[in-house]
């Protein structure tokens, strides 16, 4: 009995002690992962973050733009038609649509930097590969395989987005860009030094190393600390946080960090649901049009400057020969780039930049729907342009606005569609839009490589009406991202 009046007494000291010790808990601070991004600020992290992550669009800019380079000489040694020169770009961006949606399921289920390193080893090892291709079947496989590799690299610009502060991504992002630009100018760069020389086959295994040194670099970004929360591994997300903040000289917020764990992770049916079901539908549009758009124009100018389309160079072709030569007449006709040709590349490639600084004030300023639609809208314009029979230094300025106009409707939409999906089925997003763009990619070497030949202008109708489209679609889009945090959960 006395042992009984004693234990009452401890058990009621232990439920007293255990009160005070919960009681501190309820005045606890707490804090978010959006919260801890912006107490951390723009720091050191954050610039190795921009030029690691950034330079994905280095290694995604050569594989793509290879093809441009190299189709003149893979149309000589395999005697290719016009469709068979096509088909090889159709069946990269096949490749690219169908592993989009597959990795960004997979990106939101086991992490973005996991997806990212398996997809940069998958495109340089099929890259590689190529090089190697014995006939013109083998070499469209390998470079569809190289595609689906490529649709991962997406998942750099998620990470970036999900580390950056609100105040600086709409600043951040579009100078991504200019590491695309890098890319692009590398790759023409050494196609002009390396195919007359040594051939397109090293063209393509020297185009790999980039790649593989990139994949060395990935070991210094760590996954994404929204990643982290969002699946209830919020320890590993306070320490990332730490590490930013101590890289940034910086400090962590108060508290302990906090977050809702949406144990179902994003699907397909969200992305339909009532909530963002006419967002996700326009920006399925957007997305697929700009592809078009862009990729038309690369193509387009390779398929000009290969055929002699434009009506002034016609004109000074038809003088050197007198007349139609069987050769120019012949489906699979053999012309090689001239020096002056890859200039002229090289010229309009560097027009991707030229709006930057406007892009940016431009989304920061009028905002993402606004600035969108206004270059969709001039995009249109200067397609059409192309049809005004000019000079060469002409042509070198439409090419000139319509690459710069091309990658400032890329610069936006890919920043709109980063933000404006929450956390949980943000890769998901970026994935299926990055997918459906690829449609838009697909069908394009078959307007700018096939249609252009029979029709210059009912081609540069179809990629201009396609714009004026897109420009709507965006002018229309029901949510504007400008100053808004990212969401964590739908």
């Amino acid at each position: 009995m006395a042992t009984q009046q004693k234990e009452v007494p401890n058990a009621i000291g232990l439920e007293e002690i255990g009160t005070e010790r919960q009681e501190p808990k309820k005045e606890q601070k707490t804090f978010t992962v959006e919260e801890a991004v912006e107490t951390i600020g723009f720091g050191r992290f954050h610039i190795a973050l921009f030029l690691i992550m950034g330079s994905t669009g280095v290694v995604e800019a050569m594989e793509i733009m290879l093809i441009a380079v190299v189709s003149p000489l893979i149309r000589c040694e395999w005697q290719l038609n016009d469709w068979q020169v096509a088909l090889v770009t159709t069946m990269v961006f096949f490749g690219y649509m169908i592993f989009s949606i597959l990795f960004g399921l997979l990106a939101d289920r086991y992490g973005r930097w996991k997806i990212l390193l398996i997809s940069f080893l998958w495109g340089a090892y099929f890259s590689l590969l190529t090089s190697f291709s014995p006939s013109y079947i083998w070499f469209v496989f390998l470079r569809a395989m190289v595609g689906c590799g490529v649709s991962g690299h997406a998942q750099g610009l998620i990470i970036k987005t999900e580390f950056l502060p609100t105040k600086y991504r709409g600043y951040m992002l579009p100078l991504s860009q200019v590491f695309w630009l890098a890319g692009s100018l590398l790759i023409i760069g050494l196609a002009s030094v390396v195919n007359p020389t040594i051939g397109w086959r090293w063209l393509i295994r020297i185009s790999s190393v980039p790649g593989i040194i990139l994949i060395l670099a990935f070991k210094f970004i760590p996954e994404s600390a929204r990643y982290n929360v969002s699946t209830g591994n919020n320890k590993a997300a306070v320490e990332t946080l730490e590490k930013i903040a101590k890289m940034n000289r910086s400090v962590m917020p108060e508290g302990i960090l906090v977050e809702s764990v949406n144990e179902r992770r994003g699907s397909f049916r969200d992305l339909l649901d009532s909530k963002y079901l006419r967002t996700t539908l326009q920006i399925w549009i957007i997305w697929l049009g700009i592809s078009f758009a862009y990729y038309g124009v690369i193509l387009a100018s390779a398929e000009l400057l290969e055929r002699d389309m434009v009506c002034s160079l016609q004109t000074a072709a038809a003088k050197e020969l007198g007349n139609d030569s069987e050769e120019s007449r012949s489906p699979c006709h053999c012309r090689l780039f001239a020096p002056s040709d890859y200039w002229i590349m090289i010229i309009s490639t560097i027009g991707e930049i030229a709006l930057n600084p406007l892009n940016i004030l431009g989304i920061n300023f009028l905002g993402r729907r606004l600035s969108l639609s206004i270059t969709m809208g001039c995009t249109a314009l200067f397609f059409l342009f192309l049809n005004i029979c000019t000079t060469s230094k002409g042509l070198i300025g439409f090419l000139f606005m319509l690459r710069a106009l091309v990658a400032a409707n890329f610069n936006t939409i890919y920043i709109y569609t980063a933000e404006v999906y929450p956390t949980t089925m943000r890769a998901l997003g970026m994935g299926t839009s990055g997918s459906l763009c690829r449609i838009g990619a697909m069908v394009a070497p078959f307007i700018a490589q096939v249609l252009m030949s029979a029709s210059f202008l009912g081609a540069l109708c179809l990629f201009s009406g396609v714009c004026v489209v897109c420009a709507i679609s965006a002018f229309t889009l029901p949510i504007e991202t400008k100053g808004r945090a990212l969401q964590q959960t739908k």
